[in-house]
């Protein structure tokens, strides 16, 4: 059986990591954050030292939240740094489910087969719940030998995987579409909802009667809830909207392709985080409109 690691046990990853395990693999899960291991560990998860456990491990997946990150992990901080790929066995497979740019996953790609190992550019999509029940969506680009190691594992994480190409960076480029599809709905969730708001229609109205009418969208119905109640536990946080959008800006702006609402959205999850709210849940951006406006959110004093 494939023995699997699996770095980043945050909402994301801790659901893949149990999914990997309900699948039977043996699965040591890492983190820097230790109750998350040892949360991990008590659902059946093994840990240790990812430097100990690298060289018996077939295939490892980063589900970290940017390149910086993945490099450290793969590559180190330097001799006294070593990261995992000079650990991994030859022949092993590394997952990439990280949000990078396309270039940092070719990157990625090139500097792994300089030892041996393969690499498949596998951004994810579903948030956290299809995560842990293994219904994710995968874009996912790569070797043919990548794909077929991969398989069995996409299988355990995933509903629908989307094979978009033979080498890394296309799955990356299609994730970063996305990401500014999601950025830009969740802003616009929440501008609806405060405006909504200075109309006298409540947050609860606005969500059941918009959910059933043509300007819905999958984020409305999934980040309008946190509004009406009040709830900003990070599913998925504002800075990583912040993150996301910064790279659909920078990647646009490489294409001399100009993005406007990707630079609205962008600039209010700025706000939001230039407000304290880097680490909520990224419906927070609410808080910015409902400021603005000098509104009370549910759940706010009065």
């Amino acid at each position: 059986m494939t023995s699997v690691g699996l770095v980043g046990l945050g909402s994301m990853g801790f659901g893949m990591a149990t999914s990997l395990l309900r699948a039977g693999f043996p699965v040591h899960g890492f983190d820097v954050d230790a109750e998350a291991v040892a949360r991990f560990e008590a659902e059946g998860g093994r840990g240790g030292s990812l430097a100990e456990v690298a060289p018996s491990l077939d295939a490892l997946v980063l589900v970290v939240v940017n390149a910086p990150q993945m490099e450290a992990v793969l590559f180190g901080a330097g001799d006294d740094a070593p990261g995992a790929a000079g650990r991994l066995r030859r022949g092993a497979l590394v997952i990439g489910c990280a949000t990078v740019p396309p270039e940092a996953a070719r990157r990625f790609e090139a500097r792994l087969a300089e030892h041996g190992l393969a690499y498949l550019d596998a951004p994810i999509s579903g948030g956290a719940a299809k995560a842990a029940a293994g219904e994710l969506t995968v874009m996912a680009s790569g070797s043919a030998a990548a794909f077929a190691a991969a398989d069995p594992l996409l299988d355990a994480l995933a509903a629908t995987v989307f094979r978009l190409g033979d080498a890394a960076g296309p799955a990356s480029a299609m994730k970063i579409v996305n990401q500014l599809l999601a950025g830009v709905h969740i802003a616009a969730a929440a501008e609806a909802m405060t405006f909504g708001m200075t109309q006298g229609v409540d947050p609860k109205t606005c969500l059941e009667v918009i959910s059933k009418c043509a300007g819905s969208s999958w984020m409305f119905e999934n980040r309008g809830p946190h509004i009406v109640e009040g709830d900003y536990a990070p599913r998925s946080a504002v800075e990583i909207f912040v993150k996301d959008l910064g790279i659909v800006s920078d990647v646009a702006r490489a294409a001399r392709f100009s993005a406007p609402l990707t630079a609205a959205a962008l600039q209010q999850f700025l706000a939001a985080a230039g407000m304290g709210l880097g680490r909520e849940d990224d419906a927070a951006v609410a808080k910015v409109y409902a400021r603005n406006a000098r509104l009370k959110l549910p759940g706010e004093e009065a």
